[in-house]
């Protein structure tokens, strides 16, 4: 299977909305809030090292997965609104969206945090290395090593 990251900017793609509807029948919201806040102008993943990537397989968006500056800590980006279409689940194409941003990150900060949400994403976040890092235990943290520019993962991946 061949998919594809896809940087979005400018506007949200109209395909977000069959990711949402998905999302909202698992019990779900973080994606109706990115395409509020996005429509409200309130995240629009443009500060410095913030990023919103979509991952695409053929013309269809299977998932996407973004990454904003983190308030509670200084110079920490946060993952966010990460979501992978269930029909394409354990195809790869989360860890490519999380390995793309985590890439890019290197660039802007040394850790990356994120708020799982559910037991299922905690294992996945911590299966690429992230560990619990605040007493309340539902903030995973990963400390990155900057890595020389240049090596950009974005553009085709393929999976098996």
């Amino acid at each position: 299977m061949l998919v594809d990251i896809r940087m979005i900017r400018d506007r949200l793609p109209r395909e977000i909305g069959d990711l949402d509807s998905e999302a909202r029948q698992e019990g779900y919201r973080h994606i109706t809030r990115l395409v509020d806040e996005w429509s409200a102008g309130d995240v629009r993943f443009e500060r410095i090292g913030e990023r919103l990537l979509g991952a695409y397989v053929g013309e269809t968006l299977a998932g996407v997965g973004g990454m904003t500056v983190e308030p509670a800590l200084s110079r920490a980006l946060r993952m966010r609104r990460f979501y992978v279409s269930p029909a394409m689940r354990g195809c790869g194409i989360g860890r490519l969206l999380a390995l793309a941003l985590l890439d890019h990150a290197r660039d802007f900060c040394r850790v990356v945090t994120v708020h799982p949400g559910n037991p299922g994403a905690a294992r996945f976040w911590e299966a690429l290395g992230f560990r619990p890092c605040a007493p309340d235990g539902d903030t995973l943290c990963l400390d990155i090593a900057p890595m020389p520019s240049g090596r950009d993962v974005s553009g085709s991946f393929h999976t098996l």
